[in-house]
């Protein structure tokens, strides 16, 4: 039986869990650690702590209060948590959030996050479900952080291109929660451990839409296209293109290492929102890439207005992901002359999406 009040729990794979306890007022929880990815102990630690808060940005929420979570080895020098912790309180400072304590375990390995709690209005819960036909899509951050890395452990990459990573990973999504509510957002999600494609795959799912993304359009961290071409790549990489085989069309002149970025798993990735293509992003100036949602619909079929559709269901082919090199709207992919209709709607919602991208382009940095 799921209670009454239970607004946002696990049956979407969301980015928190949403709970009413008035009926203006609601709670999102979240809970976030890993291992690190930095050398620094304080830049973990501000980097773990923007990666669980963003998970309450990303479902429309205000982070208040966390609790500090910390897996740390007995041969490890105690100054190495202090400093991760201390990262993590600045980051949360800087956020508004205040850290009322935690818990600590010994462990073999050294791992680090939070669990966040933040306050939503009900009516106002984003979801990673909702996305519709000729929706657009913002990214707030460039993609590349786990290939970048991955470099910086291998002692790859330039220190420009490891500086660029760290302080996109240590950036908050404060910023681009407040100037989302601007907009009519139809579903975001975060983007972290299955990349791009992975949590695009998840939205386009459930929305029971297709997701066209652009390939050359995508933005990309310096270095991050170099460094996956020279095999810089996480082990995370190859799970989420394993699950995403039968799930994710990539046109064959993709070059494949911009494929693996867009497959990439992110560490305090950006909170990607579709909305309507004619009405954020955060902090320094950030980059927005476009993409185009689509009705699902058999061939020669009627279309369909979104719907929620089952895990369970089979995943036939018109329910993917594409990602293309080169402006192609899906509907050319369809005999007919109905294809060529689509094809002027297509260009019609292109120029809408070119105003979105200049409206909210605006909004942020104007």
């Amino acid at each position: 039986m799921v209670h009454a009040d239970l607004l946002v729990g696990t049956s979407t794979a969301d980015d928190a869990g949403v709970f009413r306890i008035a009926p203006d007022l609601a709670l999102v929880q979240t809970v976030d650690f890993f291992t690190p990815i930095v050398d620094d102990p304080f830049q973990f630690g501000a980097i773990a702590a923007a990666n669980a808060l963003s998970d309450v940005y990303a479902m429309g929420g205000e982070p208040k209060t966390a609790l500090n979570v910390a897996c740390f080895p007995q041969d490890v020098p105690f100054e190495v948590l202090t400093d991760i912790l201390r990262g993590g309180l600045a980051k949360a400072e800087e956020a508004g959030v205040v850290v009322l304590g935690g818990h600590t375990v010994i462990d073999e390995e050294i791992k680090y996050g939070m669990a966040v709690t933040g306050l939503v209005h009900p009516d106002r819960i984003l979801r990673n479900v909702g996305a519709r036909p000729g929706d657009a899509l913002v990214l707030t951050k460039a993609l590349g952080t786990g290939i970048v890395a991955t470099a910086l452990k291998r002692g790859a990459g330039s220190p420009a291109e490891h500086a660029a990573a760290i302080e996109s990973m240590a950036a908050l999504n404060a910023a681009a929660a407040r100037v989302l509510r601007g907009f009519e957002v139809h579903a975001c999600t975060d983007v972290t451990g299955f990349g791009l494609l992975g949590h695009g795959y998840e939205m386009a799912h459930a929305s029971g839409v297709r997701l066209v993304l652009v390939a050359e359009r995508l933005p990309l961290l310096p270095g991050a296209r170099a460094l996956a071409a020279a095999g810089h790549l996480t082990g995370g990489c190859k799970r989420n293109r394993d699950w995403l085989a039968d799930k994710v069309e990539i046109a064959p002149t993709v070059p494949a290492d911009l494929a693996e970025v867009a497959q990439d798993p992110q560490t305090s990735g950006d909170p990607r929102r579709r909305r309507r293509a004619h009405t954020a992003s955060g902090g320094t100036r950030q980059p927005t890439s476009r993409a185009c949602a689509e009705d699902r619909e058999p061939q020669g079929g009627p279309r369909r207005t979104p719907r929620i559709v089952p895990t369970a269901l089979p995943l036939a082919p018109p329910r993917r992901l594409h990602l293309f090199d080169a402006p192609r709207p899906v509907a050319l992919q369809q005999p007919g002359q109905r294809a060529v209709r689509q094809q002027h709607a297509a260009r019609l919602a292109a120029r809408a999406v070119v105003g979105l991208v200049r409206g909210v382009d605006d909004a942020l940095h104007g």
